[in-house]
């Protein structure tokens, strides 16, 4: 059997890749390399620089490697700048997902996990989000994963198509040393990156109404993700049947202020984070509920806070550069 992973250079589709290879699953990687690094992709894993844009392309792989089902994990993914760049944003999120759903039913593929994001919440009204919870995205990148989530219900209307999609909440940490997270916009790599150039962090509002007046988040360690991605796509190729989306949340916050306490402890670095105004529209607080997940997927948080810290902190220190 073998799975296709769109985005398989990037942080968390590399991390999936290397869980299917553990898993005894072969794969194929489809990535463009707009984000992704070429490094993360293992030598004997086929590779096929190409956009999911290009459908022609995508579909010949399929055929050619004898794919049976897709881990969707390419995309812009940046929320933030997504305000920015609407129209690229759609391009690559919509666009790119209709382009790999016509080329998996060019190629006769059915079955299909999507990346989707905490970020179709928008700003929750309620403590602990479920899969019950109403969207309500505000940002392109939030209204294209729920647009991605739409296509796949609609297309499975029109051909046999057996899908789920797994709403990641903040995704951080490191499997192994040589994969580490790139991305110029999340938590983790900004406070490293501060620390390293030695800069103090900053902690952009804290005068929430949360227990220490900083923003709380649900972290999930990207190994624990990987996992979670070979059970779902194990389970489809099975012929099992899953729920249309499932959170991967922790059903318990962390606040950036933790988060901060965390890190000196991890790196051996003392520091008192700078205080900034608040970010507009960052919510107060996002939690999940990952009930439904470790119902059908085995989801459970295997690594703890300081486990999360303490690999990202020994991946950036593997690559000084």
């Amino acid at each position: 059997m073998t799975v296709l992973v769109t985005g398989g250079a990037g942080y968390i589709g590399s991390h999936v890749v290397r869980a299917f290879g553990e898993a005894g699953l072969d794969c194929v990687v489809v990535d463009d390399l707009s984000s992704g690094l070429r490094p993360f992709v293992p030598d004997d894993v086929p590779f096929i620089e190409t956009s999911i844009l290009d459908d022609a392309v995508v579909a010949k792989a399929m055929v050619e490697h004898e794919v049976e089902a897709v881990v969707h994990l390419a995309g812009y993914k940046y929320a933030g700048v997504s305000v920015q760049r609407p129209l690229h944003t759609y391009e690559q999120n919509v666009q790119g997902t209709v382009a790999l759903l016509r080329a998996m039913h060019e190629a006769q593929v059915d079955k299909i996990v999507f990346s989707s994001s905490a970020a179709v919440y928008g700003t929750p009204d309620v403590d602990l989000v479920t899969e019950a919870t109403a969207t309500a995205p505000e940002s392109p990148y939030g209204e294209s994963k729920l647009i991605g989530e739409w296509l796949l219900r609609d297309a499975a209307k029109a051909f046999p198509l057996h899908h789920t999609s797994l709403r990641y909440f903040n995704v951080v940490g490191s499997a192994v040393p040589d994969l580490y997270d790139t991305s110029p916009h999340n938590l983790f790599p900004l406070v490293i990156e501060a620390l390293v150039e030695g800069r103090t962090p900053r902690i952009n509002g804290a005068d929430y109404p949360t227990p220490d007046g900083t923003c709380v988040r649900d972290y999930v360690h990207v190994a624990d993700l990987a996992d979670a991605h070979v059970v779902a796509a194990r389970t489809l190729l099975a012929g099992g049947r899953l729920e249309p989306v499932y959170n991967l949340g922790s059903g318990d916050g962390v606040s950036v202020r933790e988060i901060m306490t965390a890190v000196a402890a991890a790196t051996g670095i003392d520091f008192e984070p700078e205080i900034a105004p608040r970010r507009p529209g960052d919510p107060a607080r996002i939690v999940a509920s990952g009930e439904l997940a470790a119902r059908d997927l085995g989801w459970t948080m295997r690594h703890s806070l300081h486990d999360m810290v303490a690999s990202a902190w020994q991946a950036r220190q593997a690559h000084p550069a």
